[in-house]
């Protein structure tokens, strides 16, 4: 592994863990000459499915697409790398546990990556959404967050 420091290739495993409900296993590095530690994941080999895009064309799957995206909603938020990556495995993982063929529609990656925001926190959830749903006007914005609002103020008063 090269060590995203100095770009030498020679470190030492610190510590490893299972991680993203074992889909993947994270790795305490520490590179031998410059001493400094990083974190590495290992997941199964890529995923290669093709993503269908609303106008009907296909790309590749790219999870670093995918990660970007929920990364962009998450910026300046209480959120870790980590909880980013759990993310990304979890919709990566429901997704082939759904798919039939070899592709998902972009709408449907979307819609579990809200999901999984909507959980973890309400702020990056309306970010995604805000560009996963194409919102033009500030009422979309309002349409989005009511509910959600309308759902912490029954929580609040149980």
């Amino acid at each position: 592994m090269r060590c995203p420091f100095c770009q030498q290739d020679h470190d030492r495993v610190i510590d490893s863990r299972v991680c993203e409900d074992g889909m993947a296993i994270r790795r305490r590095r520490q590179c031998i000459n410059c001493e400094m530690r990083y974190t590495t994941y290992e997941r199964v080999g890529d995923f290669t499915f093709k993503v269908v895009k609303r106008d009907g064309t296909r790309e590749p799957y790219l999870r670093e697409k995918l990660r970007r995206g929920v990364a962009v909603a998450c910026s300046k938020r209480p959120i870790s790398d980590e909880q980013i990556e759990k993310l990304v495995g979890e919709v990566e993982y429901q997704v082939l546990r759904e798919c039939v063929s070899e592709e998902v529609e972009s709408l449907r990656l979307g819609q579990l990556v809200l999901e999984h925001l909507q959980q973890l926190d309400k702020v990056a959830y309306v970010r995604f959404a805000s560009v996963y749903l194409n919102f033009d006007e500030v009422r979309d914005f309002f349409d989005e967050i009511s509910p959600l609002l309308e759902r912490e103020r029954s929580a609040e008063e149980v």
